[in-house]
């Protein structure tokens, strides 16, 4: 048992981005974006930089100056309360809004999403999972790889049993997406993303509405694919234990600015008040919390 695996606790459809011509479907709300670049199976994660990011709606600023790096093969998790800016924080990430001001780097490259998708391999795995309903659990996994005809029928099978063998769920290829529990749909969608072997990989609250059993599954899920694939991974969550369990590095997320970035016993021993509240707080503390500031806790809704 590695250290991660020792550290966790009873705490969308993924888009497959992998370069050239990118095609998006609509599946229950979420974009999907698929794109295929050839040649590239030898590199794995990637250096991602984000240098004074800026976003707002409306006249309101969301994002206040984001500045972060997250090192190649890292598990980077970024943590705060609702309403702090983590949804459009990922949303620029991913390339779904374009950022008021700042860069994003990938490998010391500014680029822009089109471009980000035709030189590496980026997948996101979406809150709600977002399997396509009419297709079997085997056919969602294998779904990107038989689209773009990267691999003969046999061959594709084997990816297909072997990642859902990794992620808990052998033998279920033959399911349907609606048979499922919902922490089964997330893991069927970590099976989906491991399949396409990404160099860069998103999660939007991958533990969000699971029990306690169910996270720690989820969580050994992605210390498995990252160490697996060495591919850098981003984690936008709540959860103070799956940041704690899993993460080489956390960023405390609040307001729209990052207060603190470091390993899990940096962040524990930040004397920051905000960041130890949101580390420590019962729902009264976070009341209080709260009331002292006010200009928080509404971002998340924005559109």
């Amino acid at each position: 048992m590695n250290v991660r695996e020792e550290n966790i606790t009873g705490f969308g459809q993924d888009a497959v981005f992998d370069g050239g011509q990118a095609k998006t479907e609509t599946t229950e709300g979420n974009a999907v974006l698929h794109s295929h670049v050839p040649g590239v199976a030898e590199r794995r994660g990637v250096r991602l930089q984000v240098r004074g990011l800026r976003k707002g709606y409306n006249g309101h600023e969301v994002l206040k100056g984001i500045d972060f790096e997250v090192n190649a093969g890292e598990i980077f998790v970024i943590m705060g309360p609702s309403g702090c800016g983590k949804t459009v924080l990922l949303r620029q990430l991913i390339g779904l809004e374009t950022p008021d001001k700042g860069e994003i780097l990938v490998e010391g490259q500014l680029l822009q999403p089109p471009e980000l998708t035709t030189r590496y391999r980026v997948a996101m795995v979406f809150q709600s999972g977002a399997l396509l309903t009419s297709l079997t659990v085997g056919q969602n996994v294998g779904f990107y790889l038989a689209e773009h005809h990267l691999k003969p029928p046999k061959e594709i099978a084997e990816i297909v049993s072997r990642d859902l063998e990794s992620v808990g769920l052998k033998g279920t290829e033959k399911e349907m997406p609606d048979e499922l529990s919902g922490g089964m749909t997330k893991r069927v969608a970590i099976a989906r993303a491991l399949a396409v072997e990404p160099q860069l990989i998103f999660y939007d609250e991958p533990t969000s509405g699971l029990d306690p059993v169910s996270s720690v599954e989820i969580a050994k899920d992605i210390v498995k694919l990252n160490e697996r694939i060495q591919a850098t991974s981003v984690i936008v969550s709540h959860d103070r234990d799956l940041a704690f369990g899993i993460a080489d590095r956390i960023a405390v997320l609040e307001d729209g600015r990052i207060l603190a970035i470091g390993t899990p016993g940096e962040i524990k021993r930040n004397a920051n008040p905000i960041v130890q509240y949101f580390l420590n707080a019962t729902i009264a503390q976070m009341r209080t919390l709260a009331r002292s500031h006010p200009q928080s806790a509404t971002t998340e809704s924005l559109p």
